[in-house]
């Protein structure tokens, strides 16, 4: 067993959590919000038909627009609540009830895995350094990991570097918006773009 996420932690104290997340983005859309931003960025990166897991992935937000753009698409969230919003909105896509330190999908053989919406900061801190490698392990030869959280939310971004180095990932790309704008010492954002290597076999 591992210790359970801040997010957990949260809807046991608050059952009513969840459902108000769900509401809060439903209003956003209808509001006619951008809410695709990081999907267009995951779906630019990838081939056509590319294999994707959304980790953390909520109501389906961004995993459902891939699925949409024709990607095969897998989301993993700790919240059952969540997920079963997803299955019943957007049935194109795969979502399975996990957490993401015991993450062990029998396919991990991702082209591109995306961890967006500051899921990590939501994460218990002793299983960050475990969640950077289980994700990492998830990808297929070459592929990458898109991870994005804001700043002061008590997980250092030095301290991501360090579990995703300790992971066997090789920083590609930092940046500060998902519309690519430089990542800079004052910045209150960081999306790492990191990859694993092609095996030389």
């Amino acid at each position: 067993m591992v210790e359970r996420s801040q997010w957990v932690e949260i809807t046991d104290e608050d059952p009513t959590h969840s459902q108000r997340y769900i509401e809060r983005f439903r209003t956003m859309a209808e509001a006619g919000r951008d809410l695709a931003g990081e999907a267009r960025l995951i779906d630019a990166m990838a081939p056509r038909s590319a294999r994707i897991l959304d980790a953390g992935c909520g109501p389906g937000r961004v995993g459902s627009t891939l699925a949409e753009l024709g990607h095969e698409v897998v989301g993993v969230d700790v919240d059952p609540v969540l997920i079963a919003e997803a299955q019943r909105e957007h049935p194109g896509a795969t979502w399975l009830v996990g957490d993401l330190a015991e993450l062990d999908l029998p396919a991990a053989d991702f082209d591109v895995i995306v961890c967006a919406g500051n899921v990590m900061t939501f994460l218990a801190p002793s299983t960050r350094s475990l969640v950077v490698s289980r994700l990492g392990a998830h990808l297929a030869d070459g592929g990458r990991l898109v991870v994005g959280f804001g700043a002061e939310r008590g997980y250092p971004f030095d301290e991501f570097r360090d579990n995703a180095e300790a992971a066997g990932l090789v920083l590609d790309l930092e940046v500060s918006t998902w519309d690519l704008r430089p990542f800079g010492e004052e910045s209150e954002f960081l999306i790492s773009v990191l990859s694993r290597p092609a095996s030389s076999d």
